[in-house]
């Protein structure tokens, strides 16, 4: 029997699991992951009328989250959060500390991580029809933590929050989960390895 098919009788399939090794491969995963979103927040554009801005963050965190599976992705997007508080310059545009209004969204990244490493263990990740519900869902959750944090933190209403933390990102927030939700499904068709493998 093949430690594919082993590994699938002990807990859910997801993509990681597809390689070699188990706590060091883990690990090097979780590293591996929180430093491509740190490499994705570099791709950044500021716009003059909010503190939120355009990056790359969102498309790693949704790609990561789903390929890890939940314990994973949530540790990796944690370690992206906490050592960039701690001092590792991988936000935007090389900061790190407090980021103040914009927080939140880091804070959502671990969420949706979390969100969509647990869909993806129930088979999320392996069709697009499934795959681009689970990556609007993450999304979601982004957006209900960092919008909410945008408010408190500027002392605004609901409604401009919404203009300030959602309207300007949403179209290319949703290119970055359509671009997820093509990419995973095509991982699994490339691997083969999601073929005659069911679910507990």
């Amino acid at each position: 029997m093949s430690d594919v098919m082993v590994l699938h009788r002990r807990k859910p399939l997801v993509l990681a699991d597809l390689i070699p090794g188990a706590l060091v491969r883990d690990v090097l995963l979780v590293v591996g992951a929180a430093c491509l979103v740190g490499l994705a927040a570099q791709l950044s554009v500021h716009l003059s009328f909010t503190p939120v801005p355009i990056t790359g963050q969102t498309f790693g965190v949704l790609l990561c989250g789903t390929a890890l599976g939940f314990r994973r992705g949530v540790a990796a997007m944690a370690l992206y959060a906490v050592a960039g508080v701690a001092g590792v310059p991988w936000f935007a545009d090389h900061a790190h500390g407090y980021v103040g209004a914009s927080f939140g969204y880091i804070v959502g990244f671990v969420l949706c991580a979390g969100l969509c490493g647990h869909l993806a263990e129930r088979g999320a990740d392996r069709s697009i029809l499934k795959s681009v519900p689970a990556m609007v869902a993450g999304e979601i959750v982004i957006y209900l933590i960092g919008v909410t944090w945008l408010a408190l933190s500027l002392h605004v209403g609901a409604s401009e929050a919404i203009s300030l933390g959602f309207v300007p990102f949403v179209a290319g927030d949703a290119i970055k989960a359509a671009l997820a939700a093509l990419l995973l499904p095509g991982a699994w068709k490339v691997t083969g390895a999601g073929r005659g493998l069911r679910r507990r």
